[in-house]
């Protein structure tokens, strides 16, 4: 009996000490980012907690520092933690480096990559902006039949496979540019198949649908509804005073029936007045009403179109017409929770700041629109619109002096509340584009 209860014990021990090490390697897997990014002499502080020794090192020396906060802020670029010991990163110069943790110094356990670049300023804007952009290719939006002259129903363009979301480039070879040049093509036709080239997801397929004579109008149809071009009101987050670029909206323009990222062929963004706000609402979110200023001159071009707002380069002279301010950036790991500002425009032209509280940060979360949770605290704001409404997404957050991010979504059942985009984010899908640009140009 002794024996056993010995073997029983040692089992339990053996269960328990793994368990241990699991929540061990969990805590350190999940509590540190697989990447971060900090501007040149920057400080990032980890509150560690860890039952185990959990050896840190750099795989280059120069770039940052390790500081253990109870060896007297000593700085090195190798540091055992554990045992809920604070350590911090300070950057040092521009540059990558691995930061590699390994339990008891032998078993790995998490590799962080750390990017330093250098310190950067950009003007905050916070105005509204008209938005107009043409899709390359006809949006595929919805599917019907189609009644030919005998009564029966058809639905040619089921039977050929094409899909709400497909994206129609050509037909018969020719680029489609408008829904007219379709028309056209369908018009042409005299009943015969048209061959069309459709992008599906990232595929490129060709298919042959045969147009049929409608018996509402007399005229050849292939049951699609599609869609060439997109308007709306937004709000312009930043431009790069050394280079033209301009980032806005913080989150994609989609198509409403399809949820689909609109892909850009040709965009602007042009001078807007607010006329209106409807009050946002429980369960109904409220909106911004304006109109375009389309006698004027354009602000911009867009170029770009992604889940994580539009990008582009502004027009000459259009930076004289848009009010804003220099801030320094502020990356995700500089950011807080606490008290904040917003710019935003909802009364005429004005920019003006409001008061929120940045209620959470998701640091592990930079490939997203909704890296922090916002709360309107301003009773001006909270009497005008009741909190965040459409529109003002793209809205600047300015934390401690520095722009840190942009408005992207407001929660349906609490407009008081909402999401924002970190601005690092914003800031690296602006560069892709403004490299993508000068590719083409070259």
């Amino acid at each position: 009996m002794n024996s056993n209860n010995k073997r029983k014990n040692i089992i339990i021990f053996i269960i328990i000490s793994v368990l241990v090490v699991l929540l061990s390697y969990s805590q350190i897997l999940t509590v540190i980012p697989g990447q971060l990014t900090l501007a040149e002499g920057d400080d990032f502080a980890y509150d560690f907690k860890s039952p185990f020794l959990v050896s840190i090192k750099t795989d280059r020396e120069g770039i940052i520092s390790l500081i253990k906060e109870r060896m007297g802020h000593k700085t090195a670029s190798t540091l055992n933690v554990g045992f809920s010991n604070p350590f911090s990163l300070k950057s040092l110069k521009q540059g990558c480096v691995n930061l590699r943790m390994n339990l008891f110094g032998i078993i790995p356990v998490k590799t962080m990559e750390i990017n330093v670049v250098p310190n950067r300023e950009i003007v905050a804007c916070g105005n509204t902006i008209g938005v107009k952009i043409r899709t390359k290719g006809l949006l595929v939006i919805g599917i019907s039949d189609v009644e030919d002259v005998s009564g029966s129903k058809n639905y040619p363009a089921k039977q050929s496979g094409i899909k709400p979301g497909d994206l129609i480039l050509q037909a018969n070879g020719n680029d489609l540019v408008s829904i007219n040049d379709l028309v056209d093509q369908i018009d042409n036709s005299e009943g015969k198949n048209i061959h069309l080239s459709i992008k599906h997801g990232d595929e490129i397929i060709s298919r042959d649908i045969k147009p049929v004579k409608s018996s509402d109008d007399n005229k050849y149809h292939l049951g699609l509804w599609v869609r060439d071009s997109t308007a709306g009101i937004g709000t312009l987050t930043f431009y790069d005073h050394s280079t033209g670029s301009f980032g806005a909206l913080g989150h994609g323009i989609t198509d409403l029936d399809t949820g689909k990222i609109m892909p850009v062929k040709q965009g602007e963004i042009l001078e807007s007045t607010i006329l209106s706000v409807k009050k946002g609402k429980q369960g109904a979110p409220g909106e911004l009403k304006g109109v375009f200023m389309e006698e004027r001159k354009r602000l911009g071009v867009i170029n770009k179109n992604s889940e994580f707002g539009i990008y582009g380069s502004l027009e000459g002279n259009a930076s004289e017409r848009i009010e804003g301010k220099v801030y320094p950036v502020a990356l995700k790991s500089q950011l807080r929770e606490g008290p904040a500002k917003i710019l935003s425009n909802i009364d005429g032209t004005d920019v003006r700041e409001y008061s929120v509280e940045i209620q959470k940060v998701s640091r592990q979360k930079l490939d997203s629109a909704k890296g922090m949770v916002l709360k309107v605290t301003d009773p001006r704001l909270l009497n005008i619109s009741g909190g965040i409404v459409q529109g003002m997404s793209g809205s600047p957050i300015i934390q401690d002096g520095r722009i840190v991010g942009a408005v992207t979504h407001v929660l349906v059942n609490d407009p008081t509340r909402g999401y924002g985009i970190f601005i690092e984010k914003m800031l690296k899908n602006a560069l892709q584009d403004s490299k993508q640009v000068m590719v083409k140009a070259g």
